[in-house]
């Protein structure tokens, strides 16, 4: 019986490494881009160019949404919200920004609808701890006021995480600062994929969990690659899922992973990885028979085997037929 085998114990959760300080501060994210969408058409636009229900965005809601390419491959992904009835404002990986703005300003049309960087006007900073925590508000809630907006994420190694999106020019918030690691290895611990540059257009939604976290509606209207998404969600038993590891070495998003039983044909991707106080977690793509049946290496067939870790959130696991 391998690690991996269906009779296999529970996975254990991620723990934070050992000597980690206490999880309190605030840390500046220059590796998240921030997108600002504004005029009366704005919701209705991006509802036709998101896997999410953007139309029906409620104010004090966050969400989750992808924007694919026609072939339903993930070319970005972003947080969510409505801070007025004409805007919307969309966190992505700084490194995708452009190419985001730009794509998606191709089909405005005549839409009411101005897309922009607003990365020189909003910076983004990860809370953790007492700061997330007493926001007073729950996972996928949001507020807008005069300090910025928050954004209360999901808890991550039983630590409380929230993102606040303020004036760049403004003073940063009044905690202690955080090691950027830090934050970097408690958002794999959550399980919640963020796309980055090194892995644009590698995954099908399905494929890096979205769905399980909220970020597509399959209510809503069509959207580029609406289609192979649907037909990936309803044709059956999903062949590739995301499953989170602990790693003995650092690793990096685009990195592929093999097995010994099949050394010619990688069996997954790196999505996203962080590395804090010696503790590597790796989020990875990866063949449901693969992660069932062996233990997965990263970079090459004889790389370092990955531990599979718990994820906060149920994953089907059965392998495909």
């Amino acid at each position: 019986m391998t690690t991996h085998d269906n009779e296999r114990m529970p996975l254990p959760s991620p723990a934070l490494p050992r000597g980690a300080p206490p999880a309190h501060g605030a840390v500046r994210l220059p590796g998240w881009g921030v997108i600002r969408a504004q005029g009366p058409d704005a919701a209705h636009f991006l509802h036709g160019q998101l896997t999410q229900d953007v139309e029906h965005l409620d104010t004090g809601v966050a969400r989750l949404a992808g924007y694919c390419s026609a072939k339903g491959r993930l070319l970005a992904s972003f947080w969510v919200w409505r801070p007025a009835p004409d805007e919307i404002l969309l966190t992505c990986s700084a490194d995708l920004l452009g190419a985001t703005v730009k794509r998606l300003s191709m089909f405005v049309l005549r839409a009411k609808c101005k897309l922009s960087d607003a990365g020189g006007e909003l910076a983004a900073y990860g809370l953790v701890g007492p700061a997330a925590a007493g926001s007073g508000l729950h996972p996928g809630q949001c507020r807008s006021d005069a300090k910025g907006h928050t954004l209360r994420l999901a808890d991550a190694a039983g630590v409380a995480r929230a993102l606040l999106v303020q004036g760049a020019s403004e003073a940063p918030p009044a905690l202690p600062p955080l090691d950027a690691t830090a934050w970097h290895w408690l958002e794999v611990a959550s399980g919640v994929p963020r796309i980055t540059a090194a892995t644009s257009e590698q995954f099908v939604p399905q494929m890096v969990n979205l769905e399980l976290v909220g970020g597509v509606n399959f209510q809503k209207g069509c959207y580029p690659g609406q289609e192979v998404v649907a037909r990936s969600q309803y044709r059956g038993t999903l062949k590739r899922r995301t499953f989170l590891f602990g790693s003995p070495v650092a690793a990096h998003p685009g990195q592929e992973l093999f097995v010994p039983s099949d050394p010619g044909q990688p069996a997954g991707m790196v999505v996203n990885a962080a590395s804090w106080l010696g503790s590597s977690l790796v989020l990875a793509e990866a063949k449901v028979a693969a992660f069932e049946q062996e233990a997965l290496r990263l970079g090459s067939v004889d790389g370092p085997v990955l531990e599979a870790l718990d994820l906060p959130y149920p994953v089907p696991t059965e392998a495909a037929a």
